[in-house]
């Protein structure tokens, strides 16, 4: 296990997790050691590129269950993983771009206000309700969200 965990430039701890996940797989020896097949050390290379990349474990495991558990996947295997990421890091790169778009004036307007701010909060509900604090009792804005709604205090 350490040297998968060294290969793949990950912990130790780092691999029990992804096999937590059921990410990667490993088979117990009779002394119950781990042992990881070989395709694993690709399987972590593409955890880490994920995660680099901002995707969320949750959609790199989504992605996984089409893989063979074992023996190495093909490059047709991968290409389809790699598919299913191009819309996820499509949005990424669309929201860093207004972001470093917006930033500069966000930092520069001076509101201070989470109430206003449509960079910080922009699908906020209770913002309609006018300046000032509010509280979810059911009074008076009706919410989306399932979370109730909002009236002011």
């Amino acid at each position: 296990m350490g040297q998968v965990a060294q290969r793949g430039g990950v912990s130790v701890s780092a691999l029990h997790f992804y096999e937590r996940q059921g990410l990667i797989f490993s088979s117990r020896t009779s002394g119950n050691q781990r042992r990881y097949p070989r395709s694993v050390l690709r399987r972590v290379a593409v955890i880490r590129a994920a995660q680099r990349a901002g995707i969320p474990l949750a959609l790199v495991a989504t992605v996984f269950e089409e893989l063979p558990d074992h023996g190495v996947p093909t490059q047709a295997d991968w290409q389809r993983l790699s598919e299913h990421w191009q819309a996820e890091l499509t949005a990424r790169i669309e929201a860093l771009e207004r972001l470093r778009g917006s930033l500069g004036g966000c930092i520069g307007c001076g509101c201070l206000s989470l109430a206003e701010c449509g960079f910080v909060n922009p699908e906020d509900q209770v913002a309609q309700a006018g300046p000032g604090a509010r509280v979810f009792d059911g009074a008076h804005l009706p919410d989306a969200s399932g979370m109730g709604t909002a009236s002011s205090i």
